[in-house]
C-alpha cells in the first residue's frame, strides 16, 4: 500500500462528512467552546486508541490465530458494508442524526465507535502486519488522516452551513463510492496472498 492510498483510505474511513450531523446533534446542548473541547478530547482519545492497535495489534491477531490473509479479507468485507452504508444509508442512521445527548459524551460514542472504529483499528492492523518495517510511515499517514478529520469536525457548524444536509449526505456518498474501491482491492489483495 502506498502512503498516499493509506492516508485517504484512513480519512475515508474516519469518514468526518458523514459524522458531521451526528456529532452536531450529541453537542447540540452544549455552547461553540464547549463543543471545540469535547471534539479535541474525544478525538485525542481515539487518537491513542488507534496508535495501540497499529502498534501492539499483531499481538491481538497473534494471540487469537489470526492470519494475514484473513484479516485482509475480514477487513475488506467491513470497509465494503462500511462504504455500501455511507452510500446508501439506512433509516437507523438518519434517526441517529436526530440523537440528542444531555451529558458530556465521554469515550463512547464519539472517539469509539465514530472515529476509532472496528473498521479502523482492522485497517491498522492490516497495513502493520502487512508491512512491518514501515510503521512509522503508517503512523504519520494516521495521523495526517486524524488532522484532517480534526480540522473537519471542529469546523463543523462551518461545513453544516456551507453544505447544508444534503451537500454532507453527497460528500459522504462520493468518500463511500472511493472506499467501495479500495475495499473491493483490499479484498483481491487478501485472496491473493491466501492463494500464494
Amino acid at each position: 500500500m502506498e502512503f498516499t492510498s493509506a492516508v485517504i483510505t484512513l480519512i475515508l474511513i474516519m469518514d468526518p462528512f458523514g459524522n458531521i450531523p451526528l456529532f452536531l446533534s450529541i453537542l447540540k446542548n452544549f455552547d461553540p467552546k464547549k463543543k471545540r473541547k469535547i471534539i479535541i478530547r474525544e478525538m485525542i482519545i481515539a487518537l491513542f486508541i488507534l496508535i495501540m492497535f497499529l502498534f501492539f495489534g499483531r499481538y491481538i491477531m497473534n494471540g487469537l490465530h489470526i492470519t494475514q490473509p484473513a484479516l485482509g479479507l475480514a477487513g475488506g468485507i467491513i470497509l465494503f458494508l462500511i462504504s455500501i452504508k455511507m452510500i446508501f444509508p439506512s433509516e437507523t442512521k438518519k434517526e441517529k442524526e436526530s440523537v440528542e445527548q444531555e451529558d458530556d459524551p465521554f469515550i463512547v460514542p464519539m472517539a469509539i465507535p465514530m472515529i476509532a472504529g472496528p473498521s479502523c483499528m482492522a485497517t491498522l492492523m492490516l497495513m502493520a502486519s502487512q508491512y512491518p518495517d514501515r510503521k512509522i510511515d503508517w503512523l504519520i499517514a494516521l495521523i495526517i488522516a486524524w488532522a484532517v478529520t480534526l480540522v473537519i469536525l471542529v469546523s463543523s457548524a462551518f461545513f453544516n452551513k456551507l453544505l447544508g444536509r444534503r451537500g454532507l449526505r453527497a460528500a459522504e456518498r462520493l468518500m463511500g463510492m472511493i472506499l467501495t474501491t479500495m475495499s473491493v482491492q483490499m479484498l483481491l489483495n487478501g485472496i491473493d496472498v491466501y492463494l500464494k
